[in-house]
């Protein structure tokens, strides 16, 4: 059996500069880590690993600096894993990722399960892995909270929809994205670092695409056009109110109304 996660990094700090021209973020020279939800879909491949004696392998798109999370993934348990990286990828949106990564998975082998996180915490869309399973044609299940089986040609998860808990079992190949919590992500292992450090990392490019057209990736490939994309501007103005309850009661009663909120 063989599962596949996808993983990506993201900004480790919410101080980030956003090109005014592009609308994308500015993720050069900042401080980045593993996207949080990953931990959890990594934690679950690395489970059915064990128990069921898989190969586990990683895919990232990104800059060649995320070699660093497939390094941090290694010291977890991970066999191998792989980087997604061109300038032609930049700039891409949720359906321009998804097609990226599925060709990138079918340059490194035809998975029996893809495992993905929920979401990424800089973008939010819960979008990335139903479509990646749209693309490569394979079936697929959101907002996994338990594994309750894995048999030999499928697997049983219960799934959390909005009014009911489900019970479903899908078919290999197919692709899961896992709810935050499912397991509690295990820490890397300083002797799977030193173990690994040598370990090979592959970059794959545009050119080693089944599809080499250019339109199908990064900014040609997103048919999401951003209006205006900005950082929140951080507001740490305060007013300390002093006197009786009913001073300070008043004061605040006369506030909103100056804001108009009530």
């Amino acid at each position: 059996m063989e599962i596949l996660t996808c993983i990506k990094q993201v900004p480790g700090t919410s101080e980030v500069e956003v090109d005014e021209v592009t609308g994308v973020l500015k993720r050069d020279g900042i401080d980045s880590k593993m996207n949080p939800y990953d931990l959890y879909a990594l934690e679950t491949a690395l489970r059915i690993k064990q128990e069921k004696g898989a190969t586990l392998k990683v895919i990232t798109m990104g800059p060649p600096q995320a070699k660093q999370i497939i390094e941090e993934s290694f010291m977890m348990g991970v066999d191998e894993g792989a980087i997604l990286s061109d300038r032609k990828f930049a700039g891409a949106d949720v359906l321009a990722t998804s097609y990226t990564l599925s060709q990138g998975i079918k340059k490194t082998g035809n998975p029996d399960l893809i495992i993905c996180g929920k979401q990424t915490t800089d973008g939010d869309t819960a979008q990335v892995g139903p479509e990646i399973a749209e693309f490569l044609n394979i079936p697929h299940v959101t907002n996994v909270t338990k594994i309750v089986e894995v048999k030999e040609k499928s697997i049983v998860v219960e799934v959390d929809m909005p009014n009911t808990l489900e019970v479903c079992e899908i078919e290999f190949p197919c692709l899961m994205t896992v709810e935050k919590g499912i397991f509690q992500p295990r820490l890397p292992s300083f002797k799977l670092g030193l173990k690994t450090k040598d370990k090979e990392i592959p970059m794959y490019s545009l050119n080693d695409f089944e599809d080499k057209d250019e339109k199908n990736y990064g900014l040609n490939g997103s048919p999401t056009q951003v209006l205006r994309i900005f950082p929140p501007t951080s507001n740490n103005e305060k007013e300390v109110l002093k006197g009786s309850a009913e001073e300070v009661t008043d004061i605040l009663v006369g506030k909103m109304k100056e804001l108009k909120l009530i």
